[in-house]
């Protein structure tokens, strides 16, 4: 636990050394902060899993979930949203409340951007529910969904960017694949 709060410190006194750090407060009001939170005791738990089941299991609960349970959302509306958090320095459940823009920057990076490949969660945000209520949204609105771009090829992506077809040899023939040749390399003795 020391280490890792020396570390921990130590690298974020340098990075504000640095000037790396960002903040509304100043840089003496930092410093005070991280020798106050040098100070305290950190609680360190990090225990070595027992196996791969064991980690996919444990890191699962956290994967599925969306990053706030519906029901924990106790109010919404154009000027408001409320909801229930856990406060851990006071131990005990308290309402919170933010604008709903700011609620919605708060979710935006717990959701992925288009086409990133990442683990969906059930539920509201389950593939098949999304579409869905995408589908609802969009006629809704009395929208057209588009449909999803076609795939690029490697070939035209080098065509379009450098301007030679890759396919192409130098008397301007199309390539054709005859056969794969593996590769050994000549190693030369030093004289």
């Amino acid at each position: 636990m020391r280490r890792w709060r020396f570390a921990v410190i130590t690298y974020l006194r340098e990075a504000l050394r640095r000037g790396l750090l960002r903040s509304d407060a100043t840089a003496s009001d930092i410093r005070r902060l991280l020798t106050t939170q040098y100070e305290r005791w950190w609680n360190v738990d990090v225990q070595p899993c027992a196996s791969k089941e064991h980690f996919l299991h444990y890191a699962g609960r956290y994967v599925r979930r969306p990053p706030l349970a519906q029901y924990r959302i106790l109010t919404s509306s154009e000027r408001e949203v409320s909801f229930r958090t856990n406060d851990h320095k006071l131990k005990r459940e308290v309402v919170t409340r933010y604008a709903p823009g700011e609620f919605i920057e708060l979710l935006a990076d717990h959701v992925s951007d288009h086409y990133q490949h990442a683990i969906r969660h059930f539920g509201l945000l389950s593939p098949r529910s999304k579409s869905q209520a995408f589908g609802t949204i969009f006629l809704q609105l009395g929208q057209q969904r588009r449909s999803r771009p076609r795939h690029l090829s490697w070939a035209y992506s080098i065509e379009r960017e450098y301007g030679a077809n890759p396919l192409l040899d130098s008397q301007g023939e199309r390539m054709r694949l005859i056969a794969r040749r593996s590769f050994h390399p000549v190693i030369v003795a030093d004289a």
